[in-house]
């Protein structure tokens, strides 16, 4: 089967209609309870924007989240990334579109403890058959971007959070993805460690067009993106300015 080709020119990068997701849980004596967290959620996301998702804890920011993620799969409802309806993508294509097309940065860093910075941003390469070196090669180039270069040897325990942050960014970056999914990217850290990471998604969204959608609780954080969409009990009840 020919692989399917994600859109570049499509100058809306995500579009969501009508976007539901109820859960079912086996609650026991009761049998099966249906849990909806996302209720008709509409949302367009152009290339080049940096934008901000709040809402409280159970408001669904991490639900929509993994479903922009193709991490999860809505119960009803259309998403559409690039152009291309990712229902009907297959299993594989939606694979590659998790390793080519986006790139994602975690609360809790998920670096492999065992393996130097480097061949954390190097793997996913490793994964698609690029060569040792290669990956190597473009693995440090982006420690060097990103200001860990002298740190490339160095495991995730020898480093502090916003350095194993810094390398997640730098893995997230390794394949030239077009989106950047952040979740709760500065949760464990600092203030001062907080801002330096949100500059590093500033200068890649200025400086090299990544689209970037960030998913936070913290209004100051919020603050570097251009636009928010604010979720409240699954419903999206602010999408504009990042002062609301």
């Amino acid at each position: 089967m020919a692989s399917v080709q994600i859109d570049s020119s499509t100058e809306s990068l995500i579009r969501v209609e009508n976007l539901c997701k109820t859960y079912s849980l086996d609650s026991g004596i009761n049998g099966t309870v249906n849990s909806q967290v996302l209720y008709d959620v509409n949302l367009n996301i152009n290339r080049g924007e940096f934008v901000a998702i709040m809402g409280h804890s159970g408001s669904g920011k991490s639900t929509l989240m993994n479903l922009l993620g193709c991490l999860d799969t809505p119960s009803s409802g259309h998403y559409w990334l690039a152009g291309r309806d990712v229902a009907a993508l297959p299993e594989n294509e939606l694979a590659r579109v998790r390793n080519h097309t986006i790139g994602f940065v975690f609360q809790g860093f998920n670096l492999l403890k065992r393996m130097t910075a480097l061949d954390n941003v190097a793997t996913p390469l490793l994964y698609a058959g690029v060569s040792r070196a290669e990956s190597r090669r473009r693995a440090l180039e982006l420690l060097r971007q990103t200001g860990l270069g002298n740190f490339a040897a160095y495991q995730p325990n020898q480093l502090s959070g916003g350095q194993q942050q810094r390398v997640a960014i730098s893995r997230a970056l390794i394949n030239n993805p077009q989106l950047i999914l952040a979740d709760e990217p500065t949760g464990n850290l600092d203030t001062q460690t907080s801002g330096e990471i949100m500059a590093v998604f500033e200068r890649l969204n200025r400086e090299q067009g990544i689209t970037i959608v960030l998913v936070t609780h913290e209004n100051d954080i919020a603050a570097y993106a251009h636009r928010l969409v604010r979720l409240k009990d699954g419903r999206v009840i602010h999408d504009g300015g990042v002062t609301a």
